[in-house]
């Protein structure tokens, strides 16, 4: 009686285990927070601020006490929003975990694929040795994946990269919307403010024209003209009152905050302009040395180009296994047992009759081409919005000033002067308030030629780091203050 036992054992599995990530390597890639150090530097060289990765509940529960201290019942500036929106907006550690599965991604690939182990028994139940005939087992491991692992390790290590540099971007998106979001709101007040004074003066006229009717002194007409005015204004200071609202809520949004954290308040007024602007006379290289969504690119293109190589690498061969062993065969007779053990391997592979490659070498040879053009697009791209953000930046600050220290001073002088005449009885009341509600339609005016600057000034940041698109001026929008608040 004659049974056969095969054994295959694969000779890759020392192999295998050299090519193993080592303890060191394993520990890094197997931090919770990998790779977030390189988007913490970056983005703290941008905005001055820290950003946080939170892994646990008592972490959350340790920032949300910090949040709170910076908020709860304060007014709180344009780099304050920015602090807390870095701490507690949750989309941002969204982006975070991210970089964490593209962390883990990295580390699979350290890994050569795990043997394939197959046992089958034959002749089960049947006489003789034992109940089964023949016992067969095989132990594989795929050679090519061994031979390509730098150059897979090589491509997966690029992606990681770019997931650092993807949550920094979007770490910069947050900062930017958040301080556009301040500015947008601070704004809305101000004006709020201003309306609700003009509204002040219209109600004076209306007033006015009414007890002037009543005597005679004014017909009709020039009464309705009046109490339309204030009419008018009282609608739009509602409107204003609402568009402030909703600017907060906004900047509410981007920082995270609901339930009591949400109360918290904005200046009355955007600050003054500053003297002067800076001058970026090398704007164009700065954005291309430190803009992440440009690097994001040129690592695409690497990739890319590491890609075309794995292809070129497993053009012909697509799968090979190496299979080696031993296959021992007992033979039993007249209850003497002999056994004769034979070495064995076997190499499987694919063979390229239908498909030799050149698919996927012309494949990754556009996805070359294709990244490369698009990363000199973008650096087109990238060079325009940082010469238009500093062409906004300079003229709105042009702007602003001219309405400060000419528009507005020649706004007051009128203003007095029809004063003087009206108490020398030169000019009627109604002259004075028309003097009156000009200076403040320019007192708008220059609020949201300063609203323009301090946006045009968020922008250039975000042209030169990235995080966000340049973009104009906001609406003129109206905005409501309660008279004599400290903020809103």
């Amino acid at each position: 009686m004659r049974s056969n036992i095969f054994i295959s054992i694969s000779l890759t599995g020392v192999l295998f285990l050299s090519a193993c990530v080592t303890p060191e390597q394993a520990t890094k890639l197997g931090n919770p927070r990998a790779g977030f150090d390189s988007v913490a530097n970056t983005t703290s060289a941008a905005t001055g601020k820290e950003t946080v990765w939170l892994q646990s509940g008592a972490e959350a529960a340790a920032n949300s006490k910090r949040v709170q201290s910076l908020v709860y019942k304060k007014t709180i500036t344009a780099d304050t929003a920015v602090q807390v929106a870095l701490l507690n907006n949750k989309g941002l550690q969204a982006a975070y975990a991210d970089l964490g599965l593209s962390s883990a991604d990295v580390w699979q690939q350290t890994l050569q694929p795990n043997p394939t182990v197959s046992v089958g028994v034959l002749g089960i139940g049947a006489n003789g040795l034992g109940g089964y005939r023949a016992i067969e087992g095989m132990i594989a491991n795929n050679i090519l994946s061994l031979v390509t692992r730098d150059k897979r390790l090589g491509i997966a290590d690029i992606h990681f990269r770019q997931a650092q540099l993807v949550a920094a971007e979007a770490t910069l998106r947050v900062a930017t919307d958040t301080r556009r979001a301040w500015v947008e709101a601070v704004a809305a007040f101000e004006a709020a403010g201003l309306i609700a004074q003009a509204q002040g003066t219209a109600n004076a006229a209306s007033e006015l024209a009414a007890r002037l009717g009543e005597v005679g002194s004014l017909n009709k007409a020039e009464q309705a003209r009046e109490h339309a005015f204030y009419a008018e204004l009282t609608g739009q200071r509602a409107q204003a009152k609402l568009a402030a609202e909703l600017a907060k809520e906004a900047l509410t949004r981007q920082m995270g905050l609901w339930g009591a954290d949400a109360v918290y308040y904005v200046p009355n007024a955007l600050p003054q302009l500053p003297r002067a602007v800076a001058a970026r006379p090398k704007i164009e290289a700065e954005a291309l040395g430190r803009r992440v969504d440009l690097s994001i690119a040129k690592l695409e293109l690497e990739a890319a180009a590491k890609e075309n190589g794995l292809t070129d690498a497993t053009r012909y061969v697509t799968d090979l296994e190496i299979i080696a062993g031993f296959e021992a065969e007992r033979e039993v007779e007249d209850g003497v047992v002999s056994t004769e053990t034979t070495p064995q391997i076997e190499v499987e592979f694919d063979i390229p009759i239908f498909d030799s490659g050149k698919a996927r070498k012309r494949k990754a040879e556009t996805a070359y081409m294709r990244a490369a053009n698009e990363l000199a697009q973008m650096a087109v791209n990238v060079r325009s919005e940082a010469r238009s953000a500093y062409l906004a930046y300079t003229a709105s600050h042009q702007i602003a000033r001219h309405y400060r220290d000419a528009v507005l001073p020649l706004r007051r002088m009128i203003e007095e002067e029809g004063l003087l005449s009206y108490n020398g009885m030169i000019t009627n009341t109604f002259e004075l308030l028309a003097d009156t509600r000009a200076r403040l339609n320019s007192t708008l005016l220059e609020g949201n030629a300063r609203r323009d600057f301090w946006l045009a000034d968020a922008n250039m940041v975000a042209a030169v780091y990235g995080g966000g698109a340049a973009v104009g001026g906001g609406e003129s929008g109206g905005g409501v203050a309660d008279e004599g608040g400290a903020g809103h």
